[in-house]
């Protein structure tokens, strides 16, 4: 099953039960969010998910771009991905969290074909505040999912104040065909967690204490790519669809190491999203963001062949991007604002040739001297530190 025919099933699969599809947003939040772009599917349904009506109903289903810099240093591994979508459905007040849970059971098992002996799910096993969530496990048992009670990981909150609640998670044996399920998802690394459903049924207020909802809410996520991961058979979403172009394109042209090659693929393929979201670099906020991935994957590509340039990407992945994630703009336009990056990079790297070639950095540099390259000539650390290197 390909990634849009993954898509097409979770959609219709929750169309067919009353649930409007609306349309996944913008990577930006509106201007009253503090937020510099949206982290999860249900950021932009917040409102709702509070109480407040929303116009499609109170059966929701949609597919939204995420974009997270929390786990920047992570991307290089098989899993970890800047910007990514996420399969989410929503009750607002309507249906109960059993509900949710066998609804999920029923597409995992029949519409996705993931036997059952190859799902494990955790649920809240209560703490000091709330006893366990009998519902759930009551669910599971009925279903004949094995279950394993947890505390802290299965309760859901929106930061340290605001709606919270007991979450269930679904995990996916990937151990192999050959090798039966072992152990639990806190005991073997082997049980991948691939969605959660959340029931928002407290507010958490600012004494820490907790007040129940006059409507509690369902709110559920799966991220597509690690979805799409074990369903193609997968070890790495670098090896599904959704990068089959990246990896067949990139490796002929830049002979890179294989954590370079994903993080060079991650970052410009979540450039061109941002770029074609509207964002252009600059110095602060979003456009930092962005100025801060391009100038990663030229650092990637310059660490080995300084002639590298991105002025050999192939249209073609710009254009698979751009088609992917839903995106009007042209491809001349998001490779424009690449191509004037790298030149603003390429004079970044000369300030910094000379700057380091100065006596004072040419022994091992201290905390300060990063700060100060930084905060004075706007020398990146990672930049630094690739210059520093290579002398």
């Amino acid at each position: 099953m390909n990634t849009d025919q993954t898509v097409r099933v979770f959609t219709d699969f929750y169309r067919e039960r009353g649930h409007r599809l609306i349309t996944g947003s913008t990577l930006l939040p509106p201007p009253s969010d503090p937020v510099l772009f949206t982290t999860s599917g249900m950021h932009p349904l917040t409102p709702y998910l509070e109480g407040h009506p929303h116009p499609q109903g109170r059966r929701l289903v949609n597919v939204q771009r995420c974009l997270r810099t929390t786990d920047l240093e992570e991307v290089g591994d098989s899993s970890h991905l800047t910007v990514f979508e996420m399969l989410g459905s929503w009750s607002l007040g309507d249906y109960s969290h059993s509900q949710s849970l066998r609804w999920g059971y029923e597409l995992l098992r029949d519409g996705f074909g993931i036997p059952d002996q190859r799902l494990h799910v955790t649920v809240f096993g209560g703490d000091e505040q709330v006893g366990p969530d009998l519902e759930s496990l009551r669910t599971w048992e009925e279903l004949g999912v094995p279950v394993e009670p947890t505390r802290e990981e299965n309760w859901w909150s929106n930061g340290p104040v605001g709606p919270c609640g007991p979450d269930s998670e679904i995990f996916v044996w990937t151990g192999g065909t050959g090798t039966p399920p072992r152990g639990t998802p806190t005991t073997d690394p082997r049980w991948v967690e691939i969605w959660n459903h959340v029931v928002m049924r407290y507010r958490r207020l600012d004494d820490g204490s907790l007040r129940p909802l006059d409507r509690p809410g369902i709110d559920t996520s799966m991220g597509l790519e690690r979805l799409v991961t074990v369903l193609q058979g997968r070890d790495s979403v670098y090896d599904t669809d959704l990068f089959e172009p990246w990896m067949r394109c990139l490796p002929p042209l830049w002979d890179l190491d294989e954590p370079s090659l994903r993080l060079v693929c991650d970052h410009l393929r979540s450039g061109i999203v941002v770029i074609g979201d509207g964002v252009r670099p600059s110095n602060t906020g979003r456009g930092y963001v962005l100025r801060r991935l391009v100038r990663r994957v030229l650092t990637s590509l310059r660490r080995d062949e300084p002639s590298r340039t991105l002025s050999d990407l192939p249209l073609e992945l710009v254009q698979h991007t751009l088609d992917h994630f839903r995106l009007s703009c042209g491809t001349d336009s998001v490779v424009e604002v690449l191509l004037e990056e790298e030149e603003r990079f390429d004079r970044l790297l000369e300030r910094g040739r000379r700057l380091l070639s100065r006596t004072e950095y040419r022994g091992p540099l201290s905390e300060r001297d990063y700060e100060y390259l930084h905060d004075t000539y706007g020398l990146p650390r990672e930049l630094v530190v690739s210059l520093h290197g290579s002398r």
